[in-house]
Order: structure tokens, then C-alpha cells, then sequence
């Protein structure tokens, strides 16, 4: 295991993705930059599903100013074995393990969006469903317990982490996440 990382990666490729999903992810980081909130651009996740993959933005990548270059193509993983089979050149954030089974688990769930900002989470504490539970990043533990929530909400708080949404279609989830971060202004 790499670092913090919960599980073992492998390359399959270092190639670039083509995924056409790409765009609306930019498209997500320039809308967030452009309302000008107060968050770390360094700590969001954005991921897709793209057939039977995930495309998500690598560790540590600035949402205003993605390229290409800052995405990976989750081909497969194994929650078991704890290993994931990559596309890209870029390492994987801590919660891709997370965001793939999330995309698995629940057919309706095209895009999902995590905020990793601990002010923006005591913020909407009394305001949103917030998880109750201390389990590290990237374990089934932890994404069996954010699923678990996600069956009636789409929208959530991540105890002593941040916040996450997820929905079927990306525009609706970027006006739930940009009118959520609005009423923090």
C-alpha cells in the first residue's frame, strides 16, 4: 500500500483518459471558482460513472484549474483483495476506493462530488445528515457506512472530513452543491 492509501494500485495504462465526462468535471471546478467560495480546491473530489469505470480527479489536484492530465480512469477494484486497476498517470486519492463502490452499489448514481473541508462540515452540521462514525478513509468500513446513509439521502456530512453529494445527473447535483455552498456566504 502506498502511503496512506487503503489498497494497492496498478496501472494498467499511463495513458490519458478520453472520456467526454471530462469537460463537465472542469466545467464543475471553474463554477465552484467563479461563485467564489471559501473552500481548499485541493480537496475535492469529483467522479463519474463511465461504463462500467469510474473516472475521478487524482490526489491533490486543484478543481479550478483541472486538465486532462488530472484524471484517472478507475478500470477495476477489488474491496477484498484491496486492490485497483487504473488508467492515468496521477496517484489516486485516499477515497476512490469509496467513490467506486459508491458508483457500483448504487445503479442511479452517476456523479458524486466530496468536499474534504472540516469548517465546512461544522457548518452544516445541524443542517445535513451527518455520519456518526470513526472508520479511516478508504475501508470498506467507511464506504459501507456512507452507502448506508446514501440510501435516503443525497447529501451528507462526513464526520471530521466534509461533505458529499451524489446524484444520477450532473447538473442537478451542481445546483444542490452550489446552492448548499451559498447559504454558507
Amino acid at each position: 500500500m502506498i502511503g496512506n492509501l487503503q489498497f494497492q494500485t496498478f496501472y494498467v495504462s499511463k495513458e490519458e483518459s478520453n472520456c467526454p465526462l471530462i469537460a463537465k468535471a472542469i466545467e464543475i471546478g471553474k463554477e465552484f471558482e467563479k461563485k467564489g467560495f471559501s473552500i481548499n480546491f485541493n480537496e475535492i473530489i469529483i467522479s463519474f460513472k463511465y461504463g462500467k469505470r469510474v473516472l475521478i480527479n487524482a490526489d491533490k489536484t486543484n478543481i479550478k484549474e483541472l486538465k486532462r492530465e488530472d484524471f484517472l480512469e478507475i478500470i477495476d477494484y477489488d474491496p477484498l483483495k484491496k486492490v485497483m486497476l487504473l488508467m492515468g498517470s496521477k496517484k489516486p486519492n485516499i477515497d476512490s476506493s469509496t467513490h467506486w463502490l459508491i458508483h457500483h452499489a448504487r445503479s442511479e448514481i452517476n456523479v458524486v462530488v466530496q468536499i474534504n473541508d472540516e469548517k465546512l462540515s461544522k457548518k452544516l452540521e445541524n443542517k445535513i445528515l451527518k455520519t456518526d462514525f470513526e472508520y479511516k478513509s478508504g475501508t470498506l468500513e467507511f464506504a459501507k457506512e456512507i452507502l448506508k446513509m446514501l440510501r435516503d439521502h443525497k447529501k451528507i456530512i462526513i464526520k471530521d472530513k466534509g461533505i458529499l453529494f451524489v446524484e444520477s445527473n450532473i447538473n442537478r447535483l451542481k445546483e444542490e452543491a452550489l446552492k448548499t455552498l451559498e447559504e454558507l456566504k
